[in-house]
């Protein structure tokens, strides 16, 4: 028994042990709002492939602010200052119990890695430093339906990624990111790369963000490089962002946007605008303005409403989307409620 005793206070030990220097948790995002979204008859004939011919739809959506979540991430101490990391993250559609993302099992993020006082390298499915950085500038948070990618060329994940992410240096930090694109035979198929490089200190937030993306077959790519500024007054915050394409097969565009948010004791008031010049020969540009408002209730749980419409010229077909759905028309009004744990 004695021996038995001394076994199980050893054992409770090392447990103790492998807690404190492991750590796991679970977190999320619960979203979903009301969805009210038209489109003009004369753009029913350029209606893409697929989408339904309705002039208006209203319905439940999930994730509208922010796509509703579950993920669990953990870091253990290695010593020495490493320490490994994993992200496990699905995107849940709560409308419907379904999944996000294509289905995919975790299709929001899904990386595993080691970091140190030398920054962090991490592999697997990962967010791209060109959308990182949109998603900073633009007020929204490419929610809502004033999203800044219903205009704005990026994105947002790539596969088979190693990202190798710089420690913060007086304020500098920086992102380099390649995904493979595993093609037999030919390394530039489907490749994808990607970096930042910015400034983060008090109120100034300054970053030049880069992706490219190769073709099927390796014989064309696209090119976005993105430059975007913010400055925190305290009673507003202003930002500025310039975008511009080079496409594939020359669909080459570039995107301005303005955005202001607004504190207003437990809300925010958010507004932007964006153009978007294509510069190819069809010439389809577009503009959007955008209106919303988010209503914090407490740390986890916020209000939010949101109206957004989007002029397109030359035949263009921009519609109206929010975090997750991209929308059928030129307008959109959403209200509903989040709620993060």
């Amino acid at each position: 028994m004695k021996k038995l005793n001394l076994a199980l206070a050893v054992l409770g030990t090392l447990a103790g042990t492998a807690s404190a220097q492991t750590s796991i948790s679970v977190y999320g995002i619960v979203d979903a709002g009301i969805v009210y979204e038209s489109k003009s008859v004369a753009n029913v004939a350029n209606t893409l492939a697929g989408v339904p011919l309705d002039t208006s739809v209203l319905k439940l959506s999930s994730g509208v602010q922010s796509g509703s979540r579950v993920g669990f991430r953990g870091t253990e101490d290695l010593g020495g200052g490493l320490v490994a990391k994993f992200v496990l993250e699905t995107g849940i559609a709560i409308d419907t119990g379904g999944f996000n993302q294509g289905g995919l099992a975790f299709g929001r993020q899904a990386y595993v890695g080691l970091g140190g006082n030398w920054g962090a390298v991490t592999l697997g499915r990962q967010y791209t430093p060109h959308y990182l950085a949109l998603a900073e500038a633009d007020p929204f948070g490419t929610g809502l339906a004033g999203n800044a990618q219903n205009l704005v060329t990026s994105v947002t994940r790539m596969n088979n990624t190693i990202k190798y992410t710089a420690p913060v240096w007086s304020g500098f930090v920086g992102e380099l990111s390649y995904g493979f694109g595993e093609v037999a035979d030919n390394n530039t198929a489907n490749r994808q790369y990607g970096a930042a490089i910015g400034y983060n200190n008090g109120p100034i937030v300054v970053k030049l963000a880069h992706h490219s993306a190769d073709n099927a077959t390796g014989t064309d790519h696209s090119r976005t490089t993105l430059l975007m500024g913010k400055y925190d007054f305290g009673m507003a915050a202003a930002s500025l962002a310039f975008n511009n394409t080079q496409g594939i097969a020359g669909i080459d565009s570039r995107d301005y946007l303005v955005g202001v948010s607004v504190p207003l004791g437990a809300g925010t008031v958010l507004l932007s605008y964006i153009s978007k010049d294509d510069r190819s020969a069809r010439n389809g540009d577009a503009d959007q303005w955008a209106i919303g408002y988010t209503h914090a209730i407490s740390k986890r749980t916020n209000f939010y409403t949101s109206f957004a419409r989007i002029s397109n010229k030359n035949g263009a077909n921009f519609t109206v989307g929010n975090a997750i759905d991209p929308g059928i028309g030129e307008q959109a009004f959403n209200i509903g409620v989040r709620h993060s744990f």
